[in-house]
C-alpha cells in the first residue's frame, strides 16, 4: 500500500488523515481490503494520492489527498468504501482518528536534487 510520496499538485488541496490502531484480526482480509481501497480511490474524481504507513505495533497513518471537500464526501458515500469503514470498525480497528485539513502551504526537501 505504501507508495512512497504522493505526487501534488500546489496547494490549496485537502487531505484526510486517518490515525488508527489495528488488531491482529484477520491480517490478510484488511491488507486486500486497504488494497483495494486505494486502487477504487485512485478512480474518482478530486483523488490526487496518498500516502501510508503502519508500523510493528500496529499503528497507522495514512493520509489521501483530494481536490475540495466534495470529492471527500463523494468518497465516504461511495459503498464499496461504506462496507470497508463498517468491516473496520467491527473487525479491524481498536481505535482510529480520522480529521480533514485544507492544505495552504507545502514544500519539501530531496537530498538528491541539491
Amino acid at each position: 500500500m505504501n507508495d512512497g510520496f504522493a505526487l501534488l499538485p500546489k496547494p490549496p488541496y485537502y487531505a484526510v488523515i486517518f490515525s488508527s490502531q489495528r488488531n491482529a484480526s484477520d491480517e490478510e482480509g484488511y491488507g486486500a481490503t486497504a488494497q483495494r481501497m486505494v486502487e477504487l480511490a485512485r478512480e474518482q474524481p478530486g483523488f490526487l494520492g496518498v500516502e501510508s504507513t503502519r508500523g510493528a505495533d500496529g499503528f497507522g497513518i495514512t493520509v489521501a489527498y483530494w481536490e475540495n471537500e466534495e470529492s471527500i464526501l463523494a468518497w465516504r458515500r461511495h459503498a464499496e468504501h461504506t462496507a470497508a469503514r463498517e468491516r473496520g470498525r467491527s473487525d479491524w480497528y481498536d481505535h482510529f482518528e480520522l480529521r480533514i485539513a485544507r492544505v495552504e502551504r507545502a514544500y519539501g526537501w530531496d537530498r538528491d536534487s541539491r
